[in-house]
C-alpha cells in the first residue's frame, strides 16, 4: 500500500472566525478505498473536507503522503494530488460540457489515469450533450459534469461532498457505480454523503461526526450494529 497517497488527520481544530468548529479530528483514507464521512448537517463535514483543501482556519496535522497541508493554498495542496468535488457543484455555465472538462484537465500531465474517453463512457449522457452549454444541463447531469472534471486533473484521492443530493434514484447509483470504478482504479476517495444506504454499500469505512468530533470509526457492518451511534448521530 502506497503510504505517498495516503490522507491523515491528526487532532485537526478548525475555526470560522472565532468559531470552535472542528474538535481534535483524527482520520485517514488510504489509495484504493472509500471511505464515507457520516452525520447530520451542521455536523462538521463539510468543514472538515473544507479544511483539507486549505479553505478554513486550522491547527493540528493534515497529511498527504507525508506533506502538511495545513498552511497551504488550495491550489497547492490539488497540485499535491488531492481533488474536491464540493457540494454547490461549481460548474461554469456558459461553457459547453467538454470546455468545462478540457478546463479540469491538469496541464503538462503524462500518461494521465482519466481522459474524455473515459468520462464519456462512464456517462454517455455528457457524451451527448459534449457541445451543449453546462448551465442548462440538468441537476444530475451536472454532478456528473463537477465530478468529472475533477478526475480530469488526475488525483491520487478525491473528496466528494454530497454527490448524491436531489437526485433521482436511478442517477444515484449511477453515481455508486462510478465511485466504484475510481477504487478499482487505485484512488482513495472520501465520501461525504447523508444517505446512509449508499455510504454502507460502497464503503471500506466510515466515520461519523457530531458536534465537530468524530464519534465513530468501524466498518459499515459494525455501523449497522450499532443502534445507539445511528439513532443518536444519524436518523432523524
Amino acid at each position: 500500500m502506497s503510504e505517498a497517497r495516503t490522507l491523515k488527520l491528526d487532532n485537526v481544530h478548525a475555526f470560522y472566525g472565532k468559531s470552535h468548529v472542528l474538535h481534535g479530528v483524527s482520520m485517514e483514507v488510504r489509495p484504493g478505498e472509500i471511505v464515507s464521512l457520516l452525520g447530520r448537517n451542521g455536523a462538521g463535514r463539510s468543514t472538515t473536507v473544507k479544511t483539507i483543501m486549505g479553505q478554513v482556519d486550522a491547527k493540528g496535522s493534515v497529511q498527504f503522503g507525508g506533506a502538511e497541508l495545513i498552511g497551504r493554498k488550495a491550489y497547492e495542496i490539488a497540485h499535491l494530488g488531492l481533488g474536491y468535488v464540493p457540494e454547490n457543484r461549481d460548474i461554469f455555465p456558459k461553457l459547453t460540457v467538454h470546455q468545462n472538462l478540457l478546463l479540469g484537465q491538469k496541464s503538462g500531465a503524462k500518461n494521465a489515469r482519466w481522459n474524455f474517453d473515459d468520462m464519456y463512457r462512464m456517462f454517455p449522457r455528457l457524451r451527448e450533450r459534449q457541445h451543449t452549454e453546462a448551465g442548462v444541463l440538468s441537476g444530475g447531469e451536472q454532478q456528473m459534469l463537477t465530478l468529472c472534471r475533477t478526475l480530469m486533473g488526475d488525483p491520487d484521492l478525491i473528496m466528494i461532498d454530497e454527490p448524491t443530493e436531489g437526485l433521482a434514484p436511478k442517477i444515484v447509483e449511477l453515481v455508486a457505480e462510478y465511485l466504484k470504478e475510481l477504487k478499482k482504479r487505485g484512488l482513495g476517495v472520501l465520501l461525504v454523503e447523508q444517505k446512509l444506504a449508499i455510504a454502507l454499500e460502497i464503503s471500506e469505512r466510515c466515520y461519523v461526526m457530531g458536534h465537530g468530533r468524530i464519534v465513530f470509526e468501524g466498518s459499515p457492518a459494525e455501523l449497522r450494529g450499532n443502534a445507539y451511534i445511528r439513532k443518536e448521530w444519524l436518523e432523524v
